[in-house]
């Protein structure tokens, strides 16, 4: 779920995991595990674009490499099956990439102190897809998203106007968890009960526009429900870091100063 079916041509990757107790009934949140995954990520991703004083565009399609087809059970990746309908191609990928930086403008939107671009890519449900997130963060540490811009190629298409809806949402949804949202459990019960302590994106914090666009292709149709969540976190992420320099690694981002 984004993890060890990285998109970037590593020689040698090891990932573990370590069993805890849950202390509350599992459920699952929209895109699953996709989310914390790609967060982590294209975080990460970032900061080294950051290092390295690269382009965040131009850094990701380096490291993502020359165009291949990723044959994960081949690679020794456990528990992956091959899919042949399905197979992983970073040439759409990095497609998805340029056409997202293309029709956000990224190259004329140079960062300034309090407004930025924040971009992320990623790879679910057999769907790729790369988000840029326009942010803005006044003086009281108060965010706003101008602007996001989804590019999306989930295969054919059957109608399209069910899918920009669908990203439209997840723009919404993906914004509520990177700033707002938050469930806590205390005594094995669950500390929020309903909208009124589960805060959710609004109008005021919600993004001002959603841009879809939609690569044709002739391929399978893949996922358009759950894909587009995952990327919006950590664009905004990235683009609070380009507009303030404070890099944000924990969800979510009310519960950390902007301003200080």
């Amino acid at each position: 779920m984004g993890f060890t079916d990285l998109p970037y041509p590593i020689a040698n990757l090891r990932v573990e995991n370590n069993p805890a107790p849950a202390h509350v009934r599992i459920g699952w949140l929209r895109s699953v595990a996709h989310i914390h995954h790609a967060f982590a990520v294209q975080s990460f991703t970032d900061e080294l674009a950051a290092l390295a004083k690269a382009d965040r565009v131009e850094y990701l399609l380096r490291i993502i490499g020359q165009p291949r087809v990723i044959d994960l059970a081949a690679e020794g990746a456990k528990g992956v099956r091959a899919n042949p309908q399905h197979p992983f191609d970073t040439a759409r990928l990095r497609r998805v990439i340029e056409l997202v930086a293309e029709k956000s403008d990224w190259a004329k939107k140079p960062a300034a102190p309090g407004r930025a671009l924040g971009i992320a890519a990623h790879y679910s449900f057999f769907s790729y897809i790369a988000a840029v997130v326009e942010v803005e963060v006044n003086a009281r540490g108060q965010v706003k998203i101008p602007r996001v811009d989804v590019a999306v190629d989930a295969g054919t298409i059957v109608s399209p106007d069910r899918v920009a809806s669908q990203f439209e949402g997840a723009a919404v949804f993906g914004t509520s968890i990177a700033l707002l949202s938050e469930i806590t459990a205390r005594e094995g019960r669950i500390d929020q009960t309903n909208f009124a302590n589960y805060i959710l994106a609004r109008q005021d914090n919600a993004p001002k526009e959603t841009h879809v666009h939609v690569v044709k292709s002739t391929a399978p149709p893949a996922g358009v429900g759950e894909p587009g969540v995952p990327v919006i976190m950590p664009a905004i992420a990235n683009a609070i870091f380009a507009a303030t320099g404070k890099r944000l690694r924990d969800l979510p981002m009310r519960k950390v100063p902007m301003n200080d």
